[in-house]
C-alpha cells in the first residue's frame, strides 16, 4: 500500500474545517491533529459524563434506587454510564437473593415463635415437631409435607391430621369449605402433580389438606 499524499485527497470529500479558508487546500496538519485526538479518545475507552447527575440508572427491580453519594464516588473514578449501570446491576444480582433469603428467614423465625407459644414452650414444641415429622413422612407426599411444614397454619393442620383416628385422605373433611376428598385424590393423580411437580398444582393439594384439617 502506497503512502497517501495531499495531492491524492479529493478536496470534495474533506470537511471544510480541514481546508484552508483562502485557498480551499486540504490542511494536513489539522487532519493529523484530529486523527490523534480521535485515537486518544478511542484508546481511553468510555468516558464519564460531565457530572454524576447525568447518570441515568435503571433500577426496574424496585428493591433500591440510585444513590447520589455512590454516583459521585463512581463519577470521581471516571466511570461511564455503562460502567455505573453495570455496578448497580451486579449489586442487584447479588443483593436481591440475599435480601429475599433474609426476609424468608425472618418470616420462618416468626412462625416458629408462634408455634412455640401455641404448643406451650420450646421443649414441648421440640417433641411435637418430631412427632409431626415422623407422621408426615409416613402418611403424606414429600412435597405436601414440605409445604405444610413451612407455615404456622400448615403445621396446625398437620397436627390435626395426626390427632385424627383415620388421618390423611381416608378421613372425610369436617370443614364444609374444604375441597372434596375425591377431588383432592383426583388432583393428586394428575401428572402435573406427581410427575411434573407443577407448583400451582402442588399448592392446590397443600391448600386442600390445610382446609380439610386446619379449620379454615
Amino acid at each position: 500500500m502506497t503512502n497517501l499524499l495531499v495531492e491524492d485527497i479529493d478536496p470534495a470529500l474533506v470537511p471544510e474545517k480541514f481546508k484552508n479558508p483562502d485557498t480551499g487546500a486540504v490542511r494536513m496538519d489539522a487532519l493529523i491533529k484530529s486523527y490523534g485526538e480521535l485515537e486518544k479518545k478511542m484508546s481511553a475507552g468510555p468516558q464519564a459524563p460531565e457530572s454524576p447527575e447525568e447518570y441515568c440508572i435503571e433500577c426496574g427491580h424496585g428493591m433500591f434506587e440510585p444513590d447520589a453519594e455512590i454516583n459521585q464516588r463512581l463519577h470521581a473514578k471516571g466511570m461511564s454510564q455503562a460502567q455505573v449501570q453495570e455496578v448497580y446491576d451486579l449489586a442487584a444480582e447479588k443483593m436481591i437473593p440475599m435480601l429475599k433469603e433474609l426476609s424468608n428467614d425472618m418470616d420462618a423465625d416468626r412462625e416458629v415463635e408462634k408455634l412455640i407459644a401455641h404448643f406451650g414452650g420450646a421443649e414441648k414444641w421440640t417433641q411435637v415437631s418430631r412427632q409431626l415429622l415422623a407422621f408426615g413422612q409416613r402418611n403424606l407426599p414429600a412435597d405436601v409435607l414440605e409445604n405444610l411444614s413451612s407455615s404456622y397454619d400448615g403445621v396446625l393442620a398437620l397436627h390435626k391430621m395426626m390427632q385424627s383416628d383415620e388421618p390423611t385422605l381416608k378421613k372425610e373433611a369436617s370443614n364444609p369449605n374444604s375441597m372434596d376428598m375425591n377431588e383432592l385424590q383426583s388432583l393428586m393423580r394428575d401428572p402435573k402433580y406427581w410427575r411434573d411437580k407443577d407448583p400451582a398444582t402442588v399448592g392446590k393439594v397443600t391448600e386442600g389438606f390445610e382446609k380439610a384439617y386446619g379449620g379454615k
